[in-house]
């Protein structure tokens, strides 16, 4: 693929190192930056230093880790979202109605985004919050996003032979994530027990836009392990999917119009 006619090399370069942070690699010093991107190490300490003036990276020692201006970025970007604004009053009821933590999500490649909370109040403390990133094939949330994803898609976001083991649960190979997607599509929802954390249960379903394309997922989180006795997870069922439901419609989604 060739280069864009405009592309601006150094911006290109500054925005590569920051793509280098993630939640393994939080601290970075210019040679790690360097070998990552194939580039000589002082052009990297020069591109660090820029960043860290500008307050995207923060200094310690030899070092660097993300700064506070990418978090503003973030939440400027969240907050600046249609979808959260129409679906803070669908999560708090969902909440409200469930006694659950609901969460909206959206998919970043191979990892799912939360970009909007409603927490129950409970002693319960979740690690689950705004901003935090999970793998997609590992998680419900993730396979609620990935329903509607054909072969060809599938094959380009996992071209490896087997799939990262995040949990004694998660899908092993492509194939296997398949066969989930299909049961949940299927289904029109998803039920984790146990499946990405142990003792945490979750309930997913998807949200549509006009065209039926799912954009995001709503999930509520429960501390337990199993969603017993059958009923309680009918009803939690029922109500994350007239949450979801909600939201598409808000959307524009009339699942008449998009069949």
């Amino acid at each position: 693929m060739s280069e864009p006619r405009y592309n601006v090399p150094g911006l290109e370069r500054g925005l590569r190192v920051l793509q280098l942070f993630d939640r393994h690699r939080k601290v970075l010093g210019a040679a790690e930056m360097a070998r990552a991107l194939a580039i000589p190490r002082s052009t990297a300490f020069r591109l660090a230093q820029t960043l860290e003036h500008l307050g995207y990276l923060h200094r310690e020692g030899d070092a660097y880790r993300v700064g506070p201006a990418v978090l503003r970025l973030g939440f400027e970007y969240l907050a600046s979202l249609e979808l959260t604004d129409l679906a803070r009053p669908i999560l708090e009821r969902l909440r409200d109605e469930s006694g659950c933590s609901a969460q909206l999500v959206i998919r970043d490649g191979r990892d799912v985004v939360v970009v909007l909370k409603a927490a129950a109040p409970s002693t319960f403390a979740s690690n689950v919050n705004v901003g935090t990133r999970m793998p997609a094939h590992a998680t419900i949330l993730g396979r609620v996003l990935l329903c509607d994803a054909d072969d060809r898609t599938l094959a380009a976001l996992y071209p490896e032979s087997a799939l990262p083991q995040v949990s004694a649960k998660s899908p092993e190979s492509v194939a296997e994530l398949k066969r989930l997607l299909r049961e949940d599509r299927a289904r029109g929802y998803a039920v984790s027990e146990s499946f990405f954390e142990q003792g945490i249960s979750a309930v997913a379903a998807p949200v549509r836009n006009e065209t039926g394309a799912i954009v995001a997922a709503i999930s509520i989180t429960v501390q337990r392990p199993t969603l017993e006795p059958a009923d309680l997870r009918e009803r939690l069922a029922q109500q994350v999917l007239r949450s979801a439901g909600e939201l598409s419609h808000q959307l524009n989604y009339r699942p008449a119009a998009a069949a």
